[in-house]
């Protein structure tokens, strides 16, 4: 697997405002962010893509959704949130290392693009 910069965020090689941390998953501001709650969770067990957890061990990728709703109850004031997941180019994966955003904060629209 290529290196990406959320690997470089988990090393702490680069800097990021990260929400939370446990042993299982790192969760950190988006620099871009889209809405006034924008959260990226990121698995400490590296995965490519959401299209990777079907051959994934299931109790490393229930642990990872576990930790995303942990994250969302956290940072989100309980009127409603998104949780994406961008798979490949079409879907606009920009980052090669599997994540979800939590956004919120706003009324989000539908569809969303």
């Amino acid at each position: 697997m290529n290196e990406t910069i959320f690997d470089r965020i988990l090393r702490r090689e680069l800097p990021a405002e990260v929400v939370y941390e446990d042993d299982t998953i790192l969760a950190f501001k988006d620099i871009n962010a889209q809405a006034p709650v924008h959260i990226l969770v990121i698995p400490k067990n590296k995965w490519v893509s959401f299209n990777d957890l079907q051959e994934a061990d299931n109790h490393k990728v229930g642990e990872f959704i576990r930790g995303v709703s942990k994250v969302a109850k956290k940072v989100t004031d309980g009127d409603g949130y998104r949780i994406v997941f961008n798979v490949g180019e079409h879907g606009q994966q920009t980052v090669n290392y599997l994540h979800a955003h939590i956004i919120g904060g706003r009324q989000l629209n539908w569809p969303p693009g």
